[in-house]
C-alpha cells in the first residue's frame, strides 16, 4: 500500500514537461510560413497602410514637407467631375468585359474540350494572345481601328459602308478598348474552364445518356454545377483585373476623347506622376481598392449563397 502511494513531492516530480520533440513541429510550421508572412507584410500590408496615411496628406513628390489634410483629398475627389467620370467609365468597362469573359470563355472551353489536333491548335491560338504584351496588343488594334486604311475601315468600304473612327468617337472609344481587352485576355478564362471541365468524371455523362438526357439537360445538371467554383474564381479574378484597366486605355485612346475612356488607374497615374499630387493620387487609389473589394466580396457571397441553396 505504501509502495503504491506517492508523496506530493514525488507526484509533482512525475509530471513530464514538454520536450524539444513536442515543440519542434510547431516551430517548423512557423518557419515554413514565415517567409510568406514577411513578403505579405512588406509587399501588401505595409503599402496598404502607407497608402491610407499618404491619402490624408497634402504631399508633393518634389517637396519633402507634407501637411496633414485629414479627409480633404477624399472630399475633393467626390466633388471632382473628372474622377467621378473615371469611376463610371471603369464600372462600365467591367460590365462590358467580365460577362463576356465568362460566357465566351466557357463556350470556347466546351467547344475545344476534345483530344484531337484541331482543338489543340485552336486552344494554343486562343491562349497565345494572352501572353502578348499590352504594347503589342494596342499596336495591333490601332492598325485595326485606323479610320483611313485600317483593317476594319477597309472591310467596311468593301461592304459599301462608311468607315467609323472608333478611337476618336466618344461613344465608341470605351467599347473599342473593351473589344481589344477581350481579344487579348479571353484565352485565360478559357483555359481555366477547360481545366475544370476535364475534372468532371465521364461516368456522369454516361449515366445521363442512359437516362436519355439531352445535351442541354446534361450541361445544366452536370457541367454547370461541377464548374461553379471555377466560374466564381474567373468572375472574381476578372472583376479585380479589369478594375485595374490602364495600359490599353493609355496606349490606345490616352483616355479620350474628352475623358470618355479614362479609367481610374490612368487618373491615379496622371495625378501622381504628372501633377505630382501624391496625396490626391493615394486617396483615389484607396477608393479604387475599396470598390474592388466590395465588388469581389459581393460576388463571392452571392455565389456562395447560390451554391448552398
Amino acid at each position: 500500500m505504501t509502495d503504491a502511494t506517492l508523496s506530493p513531492g514525488k507526484a509533482v516530480a512525475a509530471v513530464k514537461r514538454p520536450t524539444g520533440a513536442s515543440i519542434g513541429p510547431r516551430w517548423s510550421n512557423a518557419l515554413f510560413v514565415a517567409p510568406y508572412m514577411v513578403f505579405y507584410v512588406v509587399l501588401l500590408v505595409y503599402p496598404l497602410f502607407k497608402g491610407i496615411w499618404m491619402s490624408m496628406l497634402e504631399s508633393d513628390m518634389f517637396d519633402d514637407t507634407s501637411k496633414f489634410a485629414g479627409l480633404a483629398n477624399y472630399y475633393r475627389l467626390f466633388n471632382d467631375k473628372i474622377f467621378i467620370g473615371t469611376v463610371w467609365n471603369t464600372v462600365l468597362f467591367v460590365l462590358m468585359t467580365v460577362p463576356v469573359f465568362v460566357a465566351i470563355g466557357l463556350l470556347l472551353a466546351l467547344a475545344l474540350n476534345r483530344s484531337d489536333r484541331t482543338s489543340a491548335t485552336l486552344r494554343a491560338i486562343f491562349f497565345g494572345t494572352s501572353v502578348l504584351s499590352v504594347t503589342i496588343v494596342t499596336i495591333i488594334w490601332k492598325m485595326m481601328y485606323m479610320p483611313g486604311n485600317g483593317a476594319i475601315a477597309s472591310l467596311m468600304r468593301l461592304l459599301g459602308l462608311e468607315p467609323i473612327a472608333f478611337i476618336t468617337t466618344a461613344s465608341l472609344a470605351l467599347p473599342a478598348v473593351a473589344i481589344t481587352t477581350i481579344w487579348w485576355i479571353i484565352g485565360l478564362p478559357m483555359m481555366l474552364f477547360l481545366a475544370a471541365l476535364q475534372q468532371i468524371p465521364g461516368e456522369l455523362y454516361e449515366a445521363a445518356a442512359l437516362d436519355n438526357a439531352s445535351r442541354w439537360r446534361s450541361f445544366w445538371s452536370i457541367t454547370l454545377p461541377s464548374i461553379r467554383r471555377t466560374m466564381l474564381v474567373v468572375v472574381i479574378y476578372e472583376i479585380v483585373a479589369q478594375f485595374q484597366l490602364f495600359g490599353q486605355a493609355q496606349l490606345l485612346t490616352q483616355g479620350g476623347p474628352n475623358n470618355a475612356s479614362r479609367p481610374i488607374v490612368l487618373f491615379i497615374y496622371e495625378q501622381g506622376f504628372r501633377s505630382w499630387n501624391l496625396g490626391y493620387a493615394a486617396a483615389a487609389s484607396e477608393i479604387l481598392f475599396l470598390i474592388m473589394a466590395v465588388a469581389a466580396l459581393a460576388q463571392f457571397f452571392a455565389s456562395r449563397k447560390r451554391v448552398e441553396e
